[in-house]
């Protein structure tokens, strides 16, 4: 049962992010700067993410457990969440959302495979398996029939 409610949330982020993707390169258009509507996305993500940990976490953050955490874990995500969401912000009007997101998602796909094939970033060590070929294989198939007209 815990792993069908979380494929569940999993396909509701991806649904989240992508309407998320969608509003926010509609603001970079308007705006003509996607990376004014990077700032105001991370603003508002910031302004959101206090209130729920105010409203939903019972705990605090203890000084020990921040003191243990890497300088560069605290910035480096930041990096990679500006450049990957300005080149959304930037591509959705000019390609259209679902190649851009089929785009993403073949990039994520692929990137997955190798990091976890090596076990980058600290993740798990998952070996790449005929099965995995296969499904990612069918993936860059559906995304090139998604990018054809």
């Amino acid at each position: 049962m815990r792993l069908y409610i979380l494929t569940f949330l999993a396909l509701t982020g991806g649904v989240f992010l992508a309407i998320q993707a969608g509003f926010n390169s509609q603001l970079g258009s308007i705006l003509k700067q996607p990376i004014l509507a990077v700032i105001a996305t991370s603003i508002s993500s910031v302004i959101f993410g206090i209130l729920t940990l105010f409203f939903f976490e019972k705990s605090s953050i203890q000084s020990i457990i921040t003191a243990q955490v890497p300088w560069y874990l605290w910035f480096i995500g930041g990096l990679f969440s500006v450049i990957g969401i300005s080149i959304y912000f930037y591509t959705i009007p000019k390609i259209g959302i679902s190649k851009m997101i089929a785009l993403g998602l073949c990039g994520q796909l692929l990137f997955s495979l190798i990091a976890g094939k090596y076990g980058w970033l600290n993740l798990p060590v998952e070996p790449i398996t005929t099965k995995r070929i296969i499904g990612a294989g069918s993936m860059l198939l559906g995304i090139i029939l998604i990018n054809t007209k």
